[in-house]
């Protein structure tokens, strides 16, 4: 019984640590979304993606969408091989592996039009603070803020709450 109890404990806490580690980015904010108003490389440029975040594009999917494409599809805005399609207007990609991924929108002259996003990913767990921003405008712009920082803390509250009540069913 205590062995058990034991594993059950592990396993939860486990499930804690996980949930707790990842961030959320929604793409273009907080002062833009997936759209044609938004600098991209601005925006990437002051995260620090890492293995396990995700990546949310928000968008109406009457006015555009997201490609996944290769670089040399990104860098000349083709969009007749994409590796992948999302339409839904509320699409969460996971950063499941270091590299480089690469996003853009397939509506016509969307992409020529600057809605194309490069996100480099980066090994170990996430961190809730993203790089600063540096250049001559870092100075004025406000500090981004990822989703993460709320999302990571309720879902840690959630999962010792969990953990909290495992534990006292098995006492």
């Amino acid at each position: 019984m205590a062995a058990r109890r034991t594993i059950l404990l592990a396993v939860a806490a486990m499930a804690v640590l996980s949930t707790a580690s990842a961030a959320i980015y929604n793409v273009g904010e907080p002062g833009g979304a997936w759209d044609l108003s938004t600098n991209y490389g601005t925006w990437a440029s002051s995260r620090n993606f890492q293995t396990s975040d995700q990546i949310v594009f928000k968008y109406s999917p009457q006015a555009h969408d997201v490609l996944e494409v290769s670089k040399a599809d990104y860098d000349s805005c083709s969009t007749a091989n994409p590796i992948t399609t999302f339409n839904s207007g509320n699409d969460v990609v996971t950063l499941t592996a270091t590299g480089t991924r690469y996003f853009v929108c397939g509506f016509p002259g969307h992409c020529a039009g600057g809605m194309k996003v490069k996100i480099d990913v980066m090994p170990g767990s996430s961190s809730t603070s993203p790089a600063p921003a540096s250049g001559p405008s870092a100075s004025n712009a406000p500090p981004p803020t990822p989703v993460s920082s709320a999302t990571n803390v309720e879902a840690t509250g959630f999962g010792l709450a969990v953990l909290l009540a495992i534990a006292g069913l098995m006492a």
